[in-house]
């Protein structure tokens, strides 16, 4: 195992380089029976050119090239065969424990109770998620009315912290409007049910709880009898606020009065209720991402003996790549343009 230092990914690919042996006798053949060509016995050497329109290169010419190509052949097999080095150790992570993130896109979620808007603030919670994570795999789906994945439950978080700041309530402006947790709940239980049974499967619903469907805590009590918790971060404040509508102004009723949206935090503790989890209310402090990460990280598969880590190299493939296509550049002669004036 190589402890750290310069050294090769796939050092087989150098077995490319006695490829050039090979080429090295074919040219060496080939000029050799070029000089004792039909043509040489009607012609002098010197006169050969002004009678076919070329001329055989140089020795010199002829080794130069095969040089030339040489290196950019061992530059190329350089660059496949991997050089890396500067390695850093990560811990990785246990592969006991997953949650699957639902995050409400309704218009709801537009209000602006706490600072700017609530789906701001859903997205600062997710960020603060992934930031302090170390022992959970974290996967995301879009709702309103209906679920959209964004990614499954995995360790790659980077794909779930470059994809925030496009999420808005704007996503789900083509779809009926409303939020609908049932069929969320659905798709969530498809991708954790996936999962080994003995792992640790959980669901986190960040939302301002603004649902009308009667059988939700009966859903997720048969998620928790199937082992998957349910976990709520409710999202705005009890007093509330309107409702931005998608086309400017306010979300209003049939009576054309403004409809404010409150937090529903009895709805959301029923739900955790049921499902054997916690409810915490978002704010800019770490604790209630802390809490949740710590419910999440409760894996029944047996402890690690000691703190796994694994190797990630820094690769330097790309610097004989580099130095491969500028002596390539070098090989290309000015264009000339037709359409160019010669005068």
């Amino acid at each position: 195992m190589i402890d750290g230092g310069f050294h090769f990914e796939q050092p087989l690919w150098f077995l490319g380089l006695l490829a050039l042996i090979p080429v090295a006798y074919w040219l060496k053949r080939s000029a050799a029976r070029a000089s004792q060509g039909p043509l040489y016995r009607y012609a002098d050497p010197h006169l050969l050119p002004h009678l076919t329109g070329t001329r055989d290169l140089r020795t010199t010419e002829r080794w130069g090239r095969y040089l030339r190509w040489s290196l950019l052949w061992a530059l190329l097999l350089v660059a496949m065969a991997g050089p890396r080095w500067d390695a850093t150790d990560v811990r990785l992570f246990h592969p006991g424990n997953n949650l699957l993130i639902l995050l409400d896109i309704s218009r709801s979620m537009q209000a602006s109770d706490v600072t700017p808007n609530r789906i701001s603030r859903a997205r600062h919670e997710i960020s603060d998620l992934i930031r302090r994570n170390r022992e959970v795999r974290l996967g995301l789906i879009l709702f309103a009315s209906v679920p959209h994945v964004i990614s499954p439950v995995t360790e790659d978080t980077q794909t779930i912290l470059s994809a925030l700041p496009a999420l808005s309530s704007d996503l789900a402006s083509g779809t009926m409007q409303g939020s609908r947790l049932t069929a969320a709940l659905a798709r969530a239980e498809g991708l954790l049910g996936g999962l080994p049974e003995d792992s640790a499967r959980a669901i986190l619903l960040i939302s301002d709880g603004d649902f009308d469907e009667p059988d939700l805590p009966d859903q997720v009590a048969r998620l928790a009898a199937a082992g998957i918790r349910f976990h709520a971060l409710g999202i705005g404040t009890p007093e509330g606020a309107p409702v931005p509508a998608a086309a400017g102004g306010l979300v209003r009723d049939y009576r054309g009065d403004p409809v404010d949206s409150k937090l529903n935090e009895t709805l959301l503790k029923t739900l955790t209720d049921a499902g054997g989890g916690i409810y915490r209310r978002a704010d800019f402090r770490d604790s209630d991402t802390d809490a949740i990460l710590q419910a999440a990280a409760v894996s029944r598969q047996p402890p690690q003996d000691r703190d796994e880590r694994t190797r990630v190299w820094n690769e330097r493939f790309w610097i004989p790549v580099l130095v491969l296509m500028l002596l390539l550049l070098s090989q290309f002669r000015a264009l000339r343009w037709p359409w160019r004036s010669t005068t």
